[in-house]
């Protein structure tokens, strides 16, 4: 197919996209096309995390200090804050990230994979592994000392690079695995927030963290009542987050709570689109008011969260996300600092608990959980199959950096918990590739001795008793 013809089967193809004027053919598709890859978000986060590190040890590293220190002031008399870069990026930027996180944990507890009990279960199960074990892991080299708090950073998968390893392996990774590896992301991620807003505020101000239940309360009683005007609720949104800010309690909980209040049904499910074609379709001439009015009918029939998810999670996952590790992943790595991380607990805590404790601890726990019977293995999954996807849950980079700005204060905690996810995410993703290409070779070789073995039956060159076992070989 010729790049006219798949222009003109895409759905931009009538709008400025797909002219032949020379920014839409040689800048605008080809970007739009590779934001359509799968993997798009993990590469766009792992060019923003690679520019972090050159930025922070080149010539120019006093320049990204001054950045990442830069002032950031509103003061509007009683009401006002004042934040640095860094500080405006991981508490209100990643604010938004937590919001378009709580739509989607919300989406599947409601109506996706975690609304069904059975089909929850294995990655549910497999998750609380795959916390529990890294930070046990972590505390166990850390217990007694200053940095025994950095536990809740090797918990966190990140879905985005995790996810774009296994898209990278295409359709040689079965569809359900994929699916269990979103789920488990997704449990994943209520965990973390659960210990970010528990174990990982600071001294609370009850009045602040009261004001900010109330106005929550306020968007609970509206959604009752159908009030859903989106501006109405962004306002009260920004108010709770600023509430939350001056509250202690981690500014980014406003975006899950806001994200769980959020309406998963739509205003009219009902909606006969259709006879909305029709009408508009017998109207002689349309007016601007007519394509309106039933513009506003079409939209509301889409869930509220479906919406805001679509609109959102483009910024979030190119812009947001990127921007959070521009700012977070610029450690500097010197000689020394390297020595140091090495001899480290907190870098060895780290990476251990990722790359360790993850693997142990996601494969142990689904692995007991099918055999116990409370749930089901992905079909097609062998349990080379289930060690890939449980070492790409050791990728743990965003959500643990995000952890590690909360658990320390001390500059050079920071630096070696850094060092340890950065070495440790690297690590599970190159080991999760190649243990997933090694299962998706095994199961092609495993379909190939099947079908020789089912020929060979047929025309009775062997007994039907014997068996073929998972590497390909024969056997009575």
């Amino acid at each position: 197919m010729t790049e006219n013809e798949l222009t003109d089967h895409h759905p931009w193809s009538h709008t400025w996209l797909g002219t032949d004027r020379f920014l839409a053919r040689r800048f605008a598709r080809p970007a739009a096309r590779f934001l359509a890859i799968e993997a798009a978000s993990g590469i766009l986060l792992l060019i923003a995390t690679v520019l972090a590190l050159i930025w922070a040890n080149s010539p120019w590293k006093d320049s990204y200090a001054s950045f990442l220190n830069a002032d950031i002031v509103l003061d509007a008399g009683p009401i006002g804050f004042h934040l640095t870069v860094q500080e405006f990026v991981n508490d209100a930027l990643m604010a938004l990230f937590f919001f378009v996180a709580g739509l989607e944990i919300k989406r599947e507890l409601v109506k996706g994979e975690l609304r069904d009990r059975k089909a929850a279960a294995l990655p549910i199960i497999a998750a609380l592994g795959g916390m529990v074990l890294p930070a046990l892991i972590y505390f166990a080299l850390n217990a007694g000392s200053a940095s025994s708090g950095g536990w809740g950073i090797p918990m966190a998968t990140d879905i985005a690079f995790a996810v774009g390893i296994v898209s990278l392996l295409g359709n040689r990774v079965p569809a359900a695995l994929k699916l269990f590896l979103l789920t488990l992301a997704v449990a994943d991620d209520l965990g973390a927030i659960g210990v970010i807003a528990i174990f990982y505020s600071k001294s609370v101000s009850f009045s602040w963290l009261g004001a900010a239940c109330a106005l929550l309360f306020v968007v609970w009683l509206m959604r009752r009542r159908k009030v859903w005007y989106g501006p109405i609720y962004l306002a009260i949104g920004i108010v709770v987050w600023y509430c939350m800010l001056k509250s202690g309690v981690h500014a980014t909980v406003a975006g899950v709570a806001m994200g769980f209040l959020t309406p998963t049904d739509a205003l009219r499910p009902d909606l006969d689109t259709e006879a909305i074609a029709d009408r508009l379709e017998n109207q002689p001439e349309l007016t601007a008011a007519d394509v309106a009015a039933a513009s506003f009918l079409i939209n509301e029939s889409v869930p509220v969260g479906e919406r805001l998810v679509d609109r959102m999670l483009p910024w979030t996952s190119y812009v947001i996300i990127p921007i959070f590790a521009l700012c977070n992943a610029g450690i500097l790595l010197t000689s020394e600092s390297m020595r140091a991380a090495a001899g480290s607990t907190v870098t060895w805590g780290v990476a251990l608990g990722l790359v360790v404790g993850k693997t142990v601890g996601v494969f142990g726990a689904a692995t007991i959980a099918i055999a116990i019977g409370v749930a089901r293995r992905p079909r097609g999954a062998t349990n080379l199959h289930m060690i890939g996807i449980a070492m790409a849950a050791g990728i743990g980079f965003t959500v643990a950096l995000f952890v590690t700005g909360l658990a320390f204060t001390d500059p050079l905690f920071t630096e070696e918990a850094k060092v340890g996810i950065l070495a440790a995410s690297a690590v599970a993703a190159i080991l999760s590739g190649l243990i997933l290409r090694a299962a998706a070779r095994r199961s092609s070789a495993t379909e190939l001795a099947l079908e020789a073995q089912e020929n060979a039956e047929l025309f009775g060159e062997i007994q039907p008793s014997a068996v073929i076992d998972d590497s390909g070989k024969r056997y009575r």
